[in-house]
């Protein structure tokens, strides 16, 4: 069974050249890269266990080419997202493809740990001396003098000398097999095809980390015909990029030992990170579409303060209180340079189905611990929506938009009065829950409760707190 797709999907309807047309220009040396994986996976009959890896650039569409396994990764990320793989499945045969913006600007620091843990993957490394797939901007490896869309005079010495990655990955200890190659012609196309093939069949043995650099064509950018851009490869780029094997210490290496793969039963994940196994009784009778404000089917949170302000425990308990509830619901943290005085915030997102975007750069509801979250936040908050603060740190705040409202809660002084003044995002999260009518009391105490689950002690004192802050707000 031959490891390319019959046809490829990528061109809707295509039938004959157009449905086995790839999206890649007349020359471009990917054509070849992915010809030669494509034999590599098949001749040696790991097909149905190969995982290709796929980043942003010119092979993002590799996936509508290879039949086999596909994961896309994020700019830069393939050689993680691989390592992540390959820990989870340790049969699988993994196969990181990335072009040299990719993987030696971005993708940097990614690459070099992924290559010095030495885990058995297979990285194929297309260098065509620049960003091919975004314009034409020049790459760590495009040459000193060549032009560039970023570099129109030529790559000069305050832009660096251009890097050689497969010297950098053969100097560390991690990687069994690195070698470069190219495909200008014939000679060199058996070389490259030989490379890719090694490189996997050095993973299929358990050996180790292999990195095969291809040097390839880009026309396009270059500005030349395909066969002047494989004399320029010949020319230009071998006396810069050297041909031939960096480090082969495959043979002397013993093959890696089994790792046991992660735990993917619920039951075990559970335990993990601490999720409800017992069904959690819910107090909702519908979405809170229309209780405070029009939102849809969609209510973005946004709860702020400096750092110890509990800012991000009380957003992960309104997340999680909306789950509880059937909801669908995010929470991203976003801490800021100042741990104490500033302002760090996380965004929550509640949708009746589905959260489409997790970030609120326009919340419905506010709840500032400290006056520069108040002050830095309260304007972008959404027309009808609502702006709760404490008033105990913010006692004398700016007049507000008259197109929101503003609810103060003593939210500090109330958890002195406590005892505790920890407690004060609890407290918030009462005036929080009475002030908006988002969920029933009961939604929210439950969320506590199972963020206590192992700190029974301080239940009672949090409860009380809840209820204190949502007193205080009550008949507002």
């Amino acid at each position: 069974m031959s490891a390319f797709y019959e046809r490829f999907d990528r061109h809707d309807g295509g039938e004959g050249v157009k449905g086995r047309s790839t999206h890649y220009c007349p020359g471009c040396g990917h054509g070849l890269a992915h010809k030669y994986l494509a034999e590599a996976v098949e001749s040696l009959g790991v097909q149905n266990r190969t995982v290709a890896i796929s980043p942003v650039g010119c092979a993002v569409f590799l996936y509508y080419y290879i039949d086999a396994g596909n994961v896309q990764a994020a700019h830069g990320r393939a050689s993680a997202v691989a390592l992540g793989q390959k820990l989870a499945r340790p049969d699988s045969i993994v196969v990181s493809y990335q072009g040299d913006g990719d993987l030696a600007s971005i993708g940097l620091a990614e690459i070099l740990q992924a290559a010095q843990l030495g885990i058995p993957i297979t990285v194929i490394f297309v260098n065509n001396a620049i960003y091919g797939m975004t314009g034409g901007q020049m790459a760590p490896t495009t040459l000193m003098g060549q032009r560039t869309a970023t570099s129109p005079e030529g790559r000069g010495r305050l832009m660096g000398e251009p890097l050689r990655m497969a010297e950098l990955i053969a100097q560390l200890d991690g990687p069994v097999y690195v070698e470069r190659v190219a495909l200008y012609d014939n000679k060199q196309r058996v070389k490259a095809r030989r490379a890719i093939t090694k490189g996997i069949r050095l993973q299929v043995e358990n050996r180790g980390f292999a990195f095969v650099e291809v040097l390839s064509e880009c026309p396009l950018h270059l500005g030349l015909t395909p066969a002047d851009a494989e004399r320029w490869i010949k020319e230009k780029m071998l006396p810069v990029f050297p041909l031939g094997v960096k480090k082969d210490v495959s043979a002397s290496r013993d093959v890696w030992p089994a790792w046991k793969a992660p735990n993917m039963d619920p039951a075990a994940v559970h335990a993990v990170v601490g999720g409800a196994t017992d069904r959690v009784p819910r107090f909702c009778t519908r979405f809170p579409r229309e209780l405070w404000g029009p939102v849809d089917d969609d209510i973005a949170l946004k709860l702020a303060g400096a750092g110890g302000d509990g800012a991000q425990t009380a957003a992960m308990i309104v997340a999680r209180a909306a789950i509880n509830e059937g909801f669908d619901a995010t929470h991203i943290p976003s801490y800021g340079p100042e741990s104490r005085g500033g302002t760090s915030y996380a965004d929550v997102r509640i949708a009746e189905d589905e959260v489409l975007s997790p970030a609120a750069p326009r919340p419905n509801i506010l709840l500032a611990f400290n006056a520069p979250s108040l002050a830095k936040f309260e304007p972008l908050v959404a027309d009808g929506g609502i702006a709760i603060y404490d008033s105990t740190v913010v006692p004398d705040p700016p007049r507000p938009a008259d197109a929101i409202h503003r609810v103060p809660v003593a939210a500090t002084a109330i958890a002195q009065e406590l005892g505790r003044v920890t407690v004060k995002n609890t407290v918030a999260l009462g005036a929080l829950a009475a002030a908006t009518r988002l969920f029933p009391a009961e939604t929210f105490l439950t969320a506590i409760r199972q963020a206590l689950g192992d700190k029974p002690a301080l239940l009672e004192l949090n409860e009380r707190a809840f209820r204190l802050g949502a007193a205080s707000v009550c008949g507002r």
